[in-house]
């Protein structure tokens, strides 16, 4: 989900100019309630900003199990190769010592 939505940046409620008229609004009064409007906007901010940082972490830490399970999974073929392998080595190795000593 994007914020395309948003239409206004802390930045542009501080710089907003209203136009004053006659019977117009307390300027002290508007300023005062943008102000808390911009505090908000930049909490919403850093929540955003926090929650994306969280969602990335749940996202690695969700990949990384999956890793271990690979890694898990080929390790015992690659001890049965490497058993196997010594086997025939020792084979080889001790088929050749009893000739020699028949011979």
């Amino acid at each position: 989900m994007t914020i395309n939505r948003v239409q206004l940046t802390a930045n542009d409620i501080l710089e907003k100019e209203f136009k004053k008229s006659l019977r117009g609004y307390s300027e002290e009064d508007v300023d005062e309630f943008l102000d808390i409007i911009i505090q908000d906007y930049e909490a919403f901010n850093q929540e955003i900003d926090r929650l994306k940082q969280e969602n990335e972490r749940f996202k690695k830490s969700a990949e990384q199990p999956a890793a271990r399970k690979q890694q898990t999974a080929a390790a015992p073929q690659v001890n049965y190769d490497i058993l196997k392998r010594l086997s025939n080595l020792e084979k080889a190795v001790f088929s050749q010592k009893a000739n020699e000593k028949e011979g």
